[in-house]
């Protein structure tokens, strides 16, 4: 089954890593124009990220390479980057949780008549599969992934990508962005809360869930007075006690990308926090072993 693949795909490695992505949402942003309170058409037309771009990230961010300074003064430079990420942070002024950034590829994929097998929603780490494994989101995979995302923003759109789409399951991998605070603070149990009502949704609906461990990070470029390890080990040991006893899927996606000191290793990821293409392919073989189990 040929499913349709949106062309959206992600800078948010880019923007996480370049501490543009928390303010995605900042509450300073110029006033939105445009339809105003409940309307039939709420959503401007999406934004493509233009070609020139995605080889730049895919270049900078897939391709095993420490980063540099000129790399990063390099995407800051480059016309049609600045383009999109503007389009993005305008369109994130007025849709908060993005309900609109997959709506028409939602539609298409409903008006085709197709139903994936497994949906992806998360935050930049997902949408970046896209780039560092497109064949994975070929065929009966989607990937609803949101760079910048933090488990309250995905947990409103949850029916909206994945509950309408109809999938046999669904695969949260949630919780990077709730560390770093990009939409403000937070309890560890709100995180809980959020997650808990994602797989709520999902089963009420008959669809399986698998959660995925927070992939390492021992700092973040956008908050670097914050020691994410800590939360990340307490959060991760939640999800595989919660997966557990709840008899949902689990991937420990931690373990395999972790090295001596809780950070992503540098061979599986450019930034510290974003895998890389290397980093996909043993993501993507831990995700076959799970699903293998489900079938």
């Amino acid at each position: 089954m040929k499913l349709f693949r949106t062309s959206y795909l992600s800078a948010a490695a880019a923007t996480v890593a370049l501490s543009a992505a928390p303010l995605l949402a900042q509450p300073n942003a110029a006033a939105p124009t445009g339809p105003v309170g409940i309307v039939d058409a709420p959503c401007a037309p999406p934004v493509a990220m233009p070609e020139s771009a995605r080889a730049l990230l895919t270049q900078l961010f897939m391709e095993p390479r420490t980063l540099t300074p000129a790399d990063t003064a390099q995407l800051m430079q480059h016309a049609d980057f600045g383009r999109y990420n503007a389009a993005l942070r305008r369109d994130a002024a007025r849709d908060w949780p993005a309900l609109c950034r997959f709506r028409a590829a939602n539609a298409a994929l409903l008006d085709a008549g197709a139903r994936p097998r497994v949906v992806f929603i998360g935050d930049s780490i997902t949408e970046n599969w896209l780039l560092g494994d497109s064949a994975l989101f070929a065929d009966e995979f989607v990937n609803r992934g949101i760079g910048g995302q933090t488990t309250p923003q995905m947990l409103l759109r949850f029916r909206a990508d994945v509950v309408a789409l109809g999938p046999n399951i669904v695969h949260i991998l949630a919780g990077t962005n709730d560390v770093a605070g990009n939409t403000g603070p937070s309890t560890a149990q709100d995180v809980k809360n959020n997650i808990m009502s994602m797989v709520d949704i999902a089963r009420a609906n008959g669809i399986d869930v698998i959660l995925g461990s927070i992939p390492p990070a021992a700092s973040f470029d956008w908050q670097p007075t914050l020691d994410p390890v800590p939360p990340i080990r307490t959060l991760n040991m939640w999800i595989r006690d919660y997966a557990a006893q709840n008899d949902l899927g689990y991937i420990d996606y931690f373990t395999a990308l972790a090295g001596t000191n809780a950070e992503l290793r540098a061979e599986l990821g450019n930034d510290g926090v974003h895998p890389n293409r290397d980093g996909y392919a043993i993501m993507r073989r831990l995700l076959e072993e799970q699903l293998a189990t489900m079938d």
